[in-house]
């Protein structure tokens, strides 16, 4: 009878694999999104830090142009500050994030989905590259404030 639901049961595996595809999409964007935002909480952190170094230096910023540094000559340092603050966060970041994944598949039980949690290294670098990319950008701005100081104004800052 076609309408007996326990004649013959037929398992469809297409369905189960479009439903498990679903969720493991959904668990890829959580993470893309997750991942972002944390570039963008970086950004704003080495910006606000290379903002207060700016803050607090004004004053040798100022005897530096006073006896004839360039505005670029500033900009790079500054530039160079946020590129060694980002270079040396994201790599301590990623030996962290690899100490974990390592320490949590020692106790994981050897099932069959999470047998061998592992880190690809092509995207672990890719993450560091852009993390340095754009915390170097994020110090753009204190740079671009920092050769904008004038040097008799930076000697009055007390």
């Amino acid at each position: 009878d076609p309408t007996d639901a326990r004649a013959v049961w037929v398992e469809n595996h297409l369905e189960n694999y479009v439903r498990f595809s679903g969720i493991f999409k959904a668990i890829n964007a959580f993470i893309w999104i997750m991942g972002i935002g944390t570039i963008i909480a970086g950004i704003m952190g080495v910006s606000n830090i290379m903002l207060i170094v700016v803050k607090e230096r004004t004053r040798e910023i100022g005897i530096r142009k006073a006896i004839g540094a360039s505005p670029a000559s500033v900009m790079g340092q500054i530039m160079m500050e946020a590129l060694v603050i980002t270079a040396i966060a994201g790599y301590g970041g990623l030996l962290l994030g690899i100490g974990v994944l390592e320490s949590v598949a020692r106790f994981l039980p050897g099932g069959p989905m999470f047998r061998d949690p592992e880190v690809n290294i092509g995207v672990a670098v890719q993450a560091l590259v852009l993390l340095i990319i754009t915390g170097t950008l994020a110090g753009l701005i204190p740079a671009r404030h920092a050769a904008r100081i004038r040097p008799i104004e930076a000697l009055r800052d007390e």
